[in-house]
């Protein structure tokens, strides 16, 4: 049988289907019975691969349909697709030739398909999600009342900014409840957190966004963080290596544990000191130490042993 490859370009209110190499193109409401009717129409098609763009959550029901029946899907970053539109040069934009993208990109590219997480850890990722937006809305108040004279608008900043420390209060609260209710969880939480410079809020993102920690090599995890460095080499020149891509909040929530552990945590406090005593730029040396921090955790998980500091 010939292989088939289906892209969906994922709105609010409609998925747009494409199908290769047949060159079908349909639409489906983003609908719970629209989820429904598309996911098992694929499931008939028994296709290679689908591949959808992340969209900020509007694709989660129909990728949990699709992965409930069997289909092989894999939600992409969209700068992957972008890249791949500019080498290929399609540069119109529409939701339906957006779908026929992905269906080439599926056909060419053919991108790793990933476990999708279990009910349990969307849970959890969801509240880690609300935690850092209402700390986000925190700080973006806070900002505003450095700007504003007009008592009434300043007495409403501070009312919100009472109501958004109590809800950061309460969603501490209802994922310190969700983790004690799991033993797996709990053992896990205990294993992280014995690190020096691993505290709550990096252990639950950890927890949450990260589930490969303990199941691949390290140098996979730096992949999937977006920790293992780019070269830019071309003839004799010699660029300097960048990071990017990944999943941007576990990195965000590394660089904070390593900014404390160059100061806690004497392995990570000698690894920056080296590097900067070699000449190396401080920021060059904290990624460093990022990575250093990832490579711990992940062996730490894996072997199920917590942190012993040297003696």
């Amino acid at each position: 049988m010939e292989s088939i490859f289906v892209g969906i370009d994922v709105c609010k209110a409609r998925l747009d289907v494409a199908i290769r190499p047949t060159g079908e193109i349909f639409v489906e409401e983003n609908s719970i019975p629209g989820v429904a009717r598309l996911a098992d129409r694929l499931n008939g098609l028994d296709p290679t691969l689908v591949v959808l763009e992340a969209t900020g959550g509007l694709e989660r029901e129909l990728v949990l349909a699709l992965v409930q029946r069997g289909v092989r899907v894999v939600v992409v970053n969209a700068r992957q697709v972008r890249d791949f539109a500019k080498a290929t040069g399609r540069l119109a934009k529409t939701d339906q030739l957006d779908a026929m993208l992905l269906a080439l990109f599926a056909e060419m590219v053919r991108p790793p398909v990933r476990e999708v997480p279990e009910e349990r850890v969307r849970a959890l990722g969801d509240l880690v999600d609300r935690r850092r937006q209402v700390v986000d809305m925190l700080v973006m108040e806070r900002n505003r009342l450095h700007s504003v004279r007009a008592e009434a608008v300043r007495a409403d900043l501070h009312a919100h900014i009472t109501y958004l420390e109590k809800r950061r209060i309460e969603l501490d609260q209802e994922l310190k409840a969700l983790m004690e209710t799991d033993l797996q969880w709990r053992a896990q939480r205990d294993l992280l957190m014995s690190v020096p410079g691993v505290g709550p809020v990096v252990t639950l993102t950890l927890l949450a966004q990260l589930p490969e920690l303990g199941q691949v090599s390290g140098k996979q995890l730096s992949a999937l963080v977006g920790l293992a460095p780019f070269n830019r080499d071309s003839g004799k020149s010699r660029g300097r290596r960048t990071i990017w891509g990944g999943r941007a909040e576990v990195r965000t929530k590394l660089y904070m544990a390593a900014v404390t552990g160059i100061r806690v945590n004497p392995v990570l406090r000698e690894v920056f000191q080296r590097l900067v005593a070699q000449g190396k730029p401080k920021k060059v040396a904290l990624v460093a130490c990022m990575r250093k921090l990832l490579v711990i955790l992940n062996a730490i998980v894996r072997s199920q042993v917590p942190w012993r500091p040297r003696v």
